[in-house]
């Protein structure tokens, strides 16, 4: 192994007891890959299995919460009761590697879906029409009522309550991506006259009361050791959206609340900045500099190869999310155990797909996206 690379393989405590034995993790990825009854697919449990060995630890893709919270076509479900033997298949794959496994759960909010959801209705924070993106229309959503809002934050604490049945060590709550935790979070999204919007304790009252959920669900239901992660987009580029003032007191109550990490969904962890960054200071050393120790914090975006993500972990980051490197290169962490890194690719050779047996759908979305993956003939 070179040495320059040790960091990456030192084992890392978090506060709940659970050790890593390092410091990569697979990045949640959306696999478009489902059954269409939302169950997972042998071509995901092949997925998983490949790509599992050797990190320290794992985080599937997002799963939805609520029937109205689906955001990607083709996402596995974690809505109900009978999605447990699913979430049970999913739980050994990611854990067949020997890293412990993390559910990530959500309500896609006003992102959803309208062509999946019950009725083809939307749900957010408030009435505020959002833009289109590469995998939701443009909706006008409806604004939740208070009794739904409280049923959303239970049905968090139910998903936990499956995710803890079904094996995994611990639940990753999702609010980053514009997502509703996010939609309630945000000043822009969130125009809100009551107790769950206005003044930013307010608009931290949804998300915040989740958390308190899922901690009262883990404290309840699980009989060991079970992390408890929370991510977050740090802010948004609209005018009058999240700010980083706004992140650092979110983050400051998770760290009250005593979460096992902070994860930072960025576009470059290395080089992203805030939308009115008045200096050279990334996103990821601003928050480093403010958590100064108090959670560990990782961070996923754009690290696809050991010097990416050794540099990262000298600027404080304490576990990197490893996301792309990971689909292109399967045994990522062997080769940098091997001293194999020149072996590292940073492209998908189309000739090769099947042998890195990534899914069909996830195969599709790939090539669709432009930009998003260098492909090689």
């Amino acid at each position: 192994m070179n040495e320059k690379y040790s960091n990456l393989l030192e084992s890392f405590k978090l506060k709940n007891g659970i050790t890593l034995r390092n410091r990569v993790v697979m990045a949640p990825m959306t696999t478009w890959s489902s059954n269409d009854d939302y169950t997972i697919s042998d071509e995901e449990v092949k997925y998983y299995k490949r790509r599992v060995n050797g990190v320290g630890l794992v985080i599937t893709g997002c799963s939805h919460v609520q029937p109205n919270g689906i955001g990607f076509t083709h996402e596995f479900a974690a809505y109900d009761d009978k999605f447990i033997p699913s979430l049970r298949k999913l739980a050994d794959a990611a854990k067949s590697g020997g890293a412990p496994a993390v559910l990530q759960i959500f309500h896609a909010g006003n992102k959803a879906l309208p062509s999946l959801t019950p009725n083809g209705e939307v749900v957010s924070s408030s009435a505020v029409e959002t833009e289109a993106t590469g995998f939701a229309p443009s909706v006008l959503p409806r604004e939740l009522s208070h009794v739904e809002i409280m049923e959303v934050i239970h049905a968090f604490g139910e998903t936990t309550r499956r995710a803890i049945e079904a094996g995994f060590d611990g639940v990753e709550l999702h609010g980053a991506h514009g997502f509703l935790m996010q939609n309630f979070f945000s000043p822009f999204f969130n125009r809100r006259e009551d107790q769950w919007g206005g003044s930013l304790e307010n608009r931290m009252r949804f998300p915040l009361a989740i958390v308190q959920e899922v901690k009262n669900v883990i404290e309840k239901h699980a009989t060991k050791p079970f992390i408890l992660g929370y991510r977050i987009s740090p802010d948004e580029h609209e005018e009058g959206g999240l700010r980083m003032k706004d992140t650092y007191e979110l983050i400051n109550h998770l760290i009250e609340e005593d979460v096992d990490y902070v994860h930072a969904s960025l576009a470059n962890t290395l080089s992203s900045k805030p939308v009115d960054s008045q200096d050279e200071k990334t996103y990821l050393e601003l928050i480093v500099e403010h958590v100064n120790g108090s959670v560990p914090v990782l961070a996923a975006g754009s690290m696809i190869t050991p010097d990416d993500v050794a540099k990262a972990l000298d600027k404080g980051l304490s576990l990197a999310a490893v996301g792309h490197g990971l689909i292109m290169n399967p045994e990522w962490i062997e080769k940098v155990h091997n001293g194999q890194e020149s072996e590292i690719q940073t492209a998908i050779k189309a000739l090769k797909v099947s042998e890195l047996e990534i899914p069909e759908k996830l195969w599709g979305v790939i090539q669709a996206s432009g930009p998003w993956f260098k492909l090689e003939e």
